[in-house]
């Protein structure tokens, strides 16, 4: 079966380029399951109501998020109710959601996606998010072969340890947060699909898929700038993943990077 990772998604720009592409690359590919990194979706920051139940009309089927799923202050009024919106599974089990979630693909495979942070130059504060996948590893269902870890993080080490960490323990270890897509992308010795970044879909001639001049601002000014999302021809970052539903055992990951 073949797994959809799209890195994430910022503002209107990449919302439109990943519903145009979407329905070519399921096709294309012949894809069982479409995990979309949404946390940026609205506006450059969070998530609304609206902008999810877009992304499942056209077709995805879970959400993963990371820092910014609080930026929306209306998510904390549905996401309790929308299993297939995800927050990071290492914060307190206090706080609204789940970061883990198992859903049944197009083909009948059940399929468990964790979604996690890192907490190197994050948010240290976090339960550790190594012993965050134990625990939800050793709970697993015995049915649930395929797992897709969404790793939310800042550090490039951090995210290859976690990689290293799980593999032969899940089908994919797929990094997400820094918005540049990274060209190590892997099937680890065990059989585990891995990529430090997948990058993001939304405007490129940005930074990070924000305005040029007010990113600039912040830099060289040192002073609070408003970000605005870029505007302009947008670009689709993510990987396809082909993996055994028997096992959960990858054996490609393949790098995506489609332009409008």
């Amino acid at each position: 079966m073949q797994i959809l990772f799209v890195g994430d998604v910022i503002g209107k720009p990449g919302r439109r380029v990943l519903f145009r592409a979407l329905e070519s690359l399921a096709g294309q590919h012949d894809i069982e399951l479409v995990i979309v990194n949404a946390e940026n979706a609205a506006g450059g920051f969070g998530v609304t109501r609206s902008v999810v139940d877009e992304f499942f009309a056209h077709g995805v089927d879970v959400l993963t998020s990371g820092n910014h799923i609080w930026d929306k202050r209306e998510v904390f009024e549905f996401i309790d109710d929308e299993p297939r919106l995800l927050r990071p599974q290492n914060y307190p089990d206090s706080s609204p959601g789940k970061g883990w979630l198992v859903v049944t693909a197009r083909n009948g495979a059940r399929v468990g996606i964790l979604n996690i942070m890192g907490t190197v130059f994050m948010h240290p504060a976090l339960d550790c998010p190594f012993r965050c996948a134990d625990r939800v590893l050793a709970r697993r269902p015995e049915d649930v072969k395929v797992i897709f870890v969404d790793f939310h993080a800042e550090a490039t080490s951090e995210k290859q340890a976690m990689g290293r960490y799980l593999d032969g323990q899940v089908s994919a270890v797929v990094g997400s947060h820094t918005h540049v897509p990274t060209a190590d992308e892997c099937v680890l010795p065990k059989g585990t699909a891995f990529i430090s970044d997948a990058g993001m879909t939304g405007c490129y001639d940005s930074v990070i898929g924000m305005e040029v001049e007010g990113s600039v601002r912040r830099f060289v000014e040192r002073l609070p700038e408003r970000l605005t999302v870029a505007t302009g021809k947008s670009t689709l970052c993510g990987v396809i993943i082909t993996v055994d539903p028997a096992t959960g055992v990858s054996s490609e990951i393949e790098r995506l990077r489609i332009s409008e």
